[in-house]
């Protein structure tokens, strides 16, 4: 199986006048901080688990029940009408002995009418609403695209594009150096990575390498009509927007040397903010190069010239970052300096980064800890056309697709079906895991695997423990109601985990 995947994949895998908003405060408004989600099941929740946005009208339904006592069948009916539009029948009835109650599931997979639902059931109550209808997840999959142009810093969003969340060009000035305050520099632009407004390179290379795997993988979901000013261009939205950070993170490069600085913080109140630019490092040039490297390479079709301008920087922060990584000695800058290897080989076919990669992957200690950095590393060198050590791609694919059986073990083991276990589900967890799992279902289109990821998704919007949805503005019982801190779209890196796994189910049903 691992030569068949690994014979796949070696085949390959503007300027917008902004009309002027007055009377809006210059705020940022941004993706929050990443805290951690507790999913430790609640004193009491809704006893009917269900999506809250809803299902494909040809998809599997099925809605989670628990209680103290357990009625033989359940009813879906029209909200509008009241009327009974399907009644179903409890199906694997379990005593949960740590919680004295029972769960059970019900499978309305048969009613395919589109329209608005709730289910009720005997002992146990109703369900909060949710829809049937085709392209339902095209919605929150523009949504979730669109929260990186919600988070542009150094220009006016307005109402056109961003409804309630436009406001005036913020952060304009420049920012000095935190070593050199007598310095300072232009980095106006990029993606806001929390509500104070930080700018780091590591973390948007890392979620810029994600978004940019998924458009390789799914790039039929991506489409140029995403609703952002660039929308009409002939260019996919995501490469638009994936371009004004690129642009962002060749303003913190220092172009004689090829370094990259770390980050932009800012300090103070609004009237009296500085910001304040971090050091470079070897990390965030590695980050640099790897993310600047893999958007030249699927941008170079749109445009050549900033394609190879991206392409010269990357190589040049490699370079700078050769040096100083083994002066660092930083055991992830190690790990950045392979995923950047991977990239600018498959840009150059370079000998000598050829070296590294296999050096680097002869250890084969990755196989024992792949996080993200190095999952994209991975997957790129299987991807590249150069020529690659077969032995090497084969040991990947294994890993790959060991982690897909792990995967796939798990959330057939949960109540919920998805990985984790009901008291100690994290949403990053589920997350990486699912952008793991739609790489190798890319590879070998498993409808098992299809099954695990949308299961997932109902999960994020209310299929749960809780019963809350984690998605913005979808559901009755949205996490923003409950005290929750945040939903998965504000999270910086969650949200791109998410973008990937949309895509996945976007293209499926499309």
């Amino acid at each position: 199986m691992a030569v068949i995947l690994l014979a796949f994949f070696l085949t390959g895998c503007a300027g917008v006048r902004e009309e002027e908003i007055p009377d809006l405060e210059d705020t940022v408004i941004s993706m929050e901080e990443e805290p951690e989600i507790s999913y430790e099941v609640p004193v009491s929740s809704a006893n009917i688990m269900i999506n809250q946005l809803g299902y494909i009208r040809e998809g599997t339904k099925i809605a989670v029940f628990c209680g103290k006592e357990m009625p033989e069948e359940f009813q879906v009916i029209r909200k509008d009408t009241g009327e009974v539009a399907f009644t179903g029948y409890l199906q694997n009835k379990v005593y949960d002995e740590e919680l004295q109650e029972y769960n059970s599931y019900g499978d309305f997979s048969a009613l395919c009418e589109t329209g608005v639902y709730y289910i009720e059931a005997p002992l146990l109550g109703r369900s909060y609403s949710f829809a049937i209808e085709d392209e339902l997840y095209e919605s929150i999959f523009k949504e979730s695209c669109k929260q990186y142009y919600y988070s542009r810093c150094g220009m006016t969003l307005t109402r056109q594009y961003a409804n309630e969340v436009a406001h005036n060009a913020c952060h304009t000035g420049k920012a000095v150096l935190e070593q050199e305050p007598s310095i300072s520099l232009d980095v106006s632009g990029g993606w806001h990575q929390d509500e104070k407004g930080s700018k780091d390179v590591a973390t948007a290379a890392k979620s810029i390498g994600i978004m940019l795997l998924s458009y390789e993988l799914y790039g039929n979901a991506f489409t140029d009509e995403m609703g952002i000013p660039e929308s009409g261009n002939e260019v996919p939205d995501l490469l638009d927007e994936v371009r004004y950070e690129v642009e962002w993170m060749l303003k913190m490069q220092d172009k004689e040397t090829g370094a990259v600085y770390s980050g932009v913080k800012f300090y103070g109140q609004k009237d009296g903010e500085s910001a304040r630019v971090g050091a470079a490092d070897g990390v965030s040039s590695m980050a640099f190069a790897m993310s600047v490297a893999k958007f030249a390479y699927l941008y170079q079709d749109y445009d050549g010239e900033f394609a190879g301008e991206c392409l010269k920087a990357a190589e040049h922060a490699w370079e700078y970052g050769e040096v100083n990584l083994q002066e660092e000695q930083d055991e992830d800058g190690e790990k950045w300096r392979f995923a950047a290897a991977a990239e600018l080989y498959r840009a150059f076919g370079k000998k000598k980064i050829h070296r590294y990669v296999t050096g680097w992957l002869s250890d084969g200690t990755y196989k024992e800890n792949m996080d993200d950095v190095v999952f994209l590393g991975c997957v790129t060198y299987i991807c590249t056309k150069q020529p690659v050590r077969l032995e090497l791609c084969e040991d990947i694919t294994r890993a790959l697709m060991g982690q897909a059986e792990r995967i796939y073990a798990e959330s057939g083991g949960s109540f919920f079906l998805t990985g984790g276990n009901r008291e100690q589900s994290n949403i990053k967890e589920l997350l990486r895991d699912m952008m793991y799992l739609a790489t190798v279902d890319h590879m070998i289109t498993n409808h098992e695997y299809d099954s695990v990821i949308e299961n997932h998704l109902h999960y994020f919007l209310g299929r749960n423990e809780k019963g809350i949805s984690y998605i913005d503005n979808v559901g009755e019982k949205n996490y923003n109601m409950t005290g929750e801190r945040t939903g998965i779209m504000k999270q910086f890196e969650a949200n791109s985990k998410l973008v990937f796994m949309l895509s996945e189910i976007v293209e499926h049903y499309r």
